[in-house]
C-alpha cells in the first residue's frame, strides 16, 4: 500500500478585528475565521485598546498581542483550537494585572 502525503500550505493573516465577544481573522486565501472570544481569556479580559494592538508574526503564520501576552497561529485557529493556557497561568496572570492596575 502507498501512502501519499499532501502538503498542505497555511495562508498567512492579513487583518484582525475583535468584539466584544469575537475574534475575526481574515487570511490570505480569502476565507474569515471568526471564533468566539471565551476561546482566548487574555483576549476576553483585556481591554479594547490592548486588543487592537497585535502585530504578525512568522511572516504572517500568527498573531501576538503585546500587551496581553498572548499568541495565536492560523493553524491553531483553523483547527478550531482554543487556548491550551493551564487555569492557574491565566489566574497568576489575571492577579498581575489587577495589582498592576491598582
Amino acid at each position: 500500500m502507498t501512502t501519499s502525503m499532501i502538503e498542505i500550505a497555511v495562508p498567512s493573516v492579513t487583518s484582525v478585528e475583535t468584539t466584544d465577544d469575537t475574534l475575526t481573522v481574515e487570511l490570505s486565501d480569502g476565507r474569515s475565521v471568526s471564533v468566539p472570544l471565551v476561546w482566548y481569556p487574555r483576549l476576553m479580559h483585556g481591554l479594547h485598546d490592548e486588543r487592537q494592538n497585535w502585530r504578525l508574526i512568522g511572516k504572517g503564520e500568527g498573531i501576538h498581542w503585546k500587551d496581553l501576552d498572548e499568541d495565536i497561529s492560523v493553524k491553531g485557529l483553523l483547527a478550531g483550537v482554543p487556548s491550551l493556557e493551564s487555569q492557574e497561568s491565566f489566574k497568576k496572570w489575571l492577579e498581575m494585572r489587577k495589582s498592576k492596575a491598582a
